[in-house]
């Protein structure tokens, strides 16, 4: 029936019924009394599309919404601070990283390992996490989470602008360089920011080009973008699932591979032998991090906060899961 067949009359299977929706406003549904795990203890769901940090915030203070997600800096510290509220963050399945899309063109200073190590010292990633995150993020530099199958545990690079300078001059670039445009996953913008003025200290000049998500993701998918990506990537599975998408032939946000990674990922997905297979997806990981491919930053902390009459927000029953769920599995405090 296609998407505008599915918004009219969509379907599902679960413990809530969809009542009605409103495109980018707000979806009601009710609970199913017959669902097969328990009897849903809230009996109506709403959930709101409200795009602006603050007006989430000041929704969640006011008692008209019980649960706020993606709560950041100054707005997530003051509803930790308001009496009755409770903030609570999740370790997620994504991390966060600069993608040098340019390393790939011979002609560009990207290509040089050097200038990328730079950059990647050059960002000051604990004082970003405490300013965006509240310190709830963890530094990495493997671009798989530590809790994942076959994740590879990788010390993120040290903040060192001095010897970012001194690699830049190494590469003939003793007066820094145009960068090009830093182009952020929506709506990490402020992070953006960051990461660009951190750049700009060392010689590394960039524009922050904000993005429309749907136009952002489209873009980063027909290799369009240029410069550098403030990427995230969240997708489930191991280790050669994260690999795949972003550093194979067939990954959907791969601009360009190394004919080693491609041969080791080729040879771990034909491998049966489970130690064997772990050897060659670390094998990768190693060489996508000593060839600083990309810089990691973190593995989101992502913030959420809980209204006054919440019993149970069920926002820590998944491991690495940033929303409410199961969601018969959320109750309210009794009146």
């Amino acid at each position: 029936m296609g998407d505008d067949g599915f918004k009219k009359a969509p379907v599902g299977a679960g413990p809530y019924r969809f009542v009605s929706f409103v495109p980018g406003i707000e979806m009601t549904l009710e609970a199913f009394e017959g669902y097969w795990r328990k009897t849903p203890s809230v009996k109506r769901l709403v959930f709101k599309s409200i795009p602006d940090e603050t007006t989430r915030a000041a929704a969640l203070k006011r008692g008209e919404v019980d649960i706020a997600y993606f709560l950041n800096g100054p707005t997530a510290e003051d509803v930790r601070r308001t009496p009755g509220l409770k903030l609570t963050a999740a370790r997620t399945n994504s991390v966060f990283f600069l993608d040098f899309v340019d390393q790939w063109d011979p002609k560009s200073p990207w290509r040089d390992a050097r200038v990328r190590l730079a950059a990647s010292l050059a960002v000051d990633r604990q004082a970003i996490n405490e300013a965006e995150a509240l310190g709830f993020s963890g530094l990495t530099a493997n671009i798989v989470p530590r809790h994942m199958e076959f994740a590879l545990p990788i010390d993120p690079h040290p903040y060192d602008p001095a010897r970012a300078k001194r690699l830049l001059a190494e590469a003939g670039h003793p007066n820094g360089f145009d960068g090009g445009d830093l182009t952020p996953n929506p709506p990490y913008f402020s992070m953006a920011e960051a990461i660009a003025s951190n750049l700009a200290a060392v010689g590394i000049r960039t524009r922050v080009r904000t993005m429309e998500r749907a136009a952002f993701l489209a873009a980063w998918r027909e290799k369009k973008l240029r410069g550098i990506i403030l990427g995230a990537q969240g997708a489930g599975g191991n280790a050669a699932t994260r690999i795949e998408g972003l550093a194979t032939r067939g990954g959907l946000y791969a601009y360009g591979v190394l004919p080693e990674v491609e041969d080791l990922f080729q040879r771990q997905a034909r491998e049966i032998d489970r130690k064997k297979r772990e050897e060659l997806l670390h094998a990768i990981q190693r060489i996508l991090s000593e060839r600083v491919v990309y810089a990691p930053i973190w593995e989101n902390g992502f913030i959420r906060g809980v209204g006054a009459r919440v019993d149970e927000p069920a926002l820590t029953l998944i491991p690495a899961f940033p929303y409410s769920a199961p969601c018969e599995e959320l109750r309210l405090k009794r009146p």
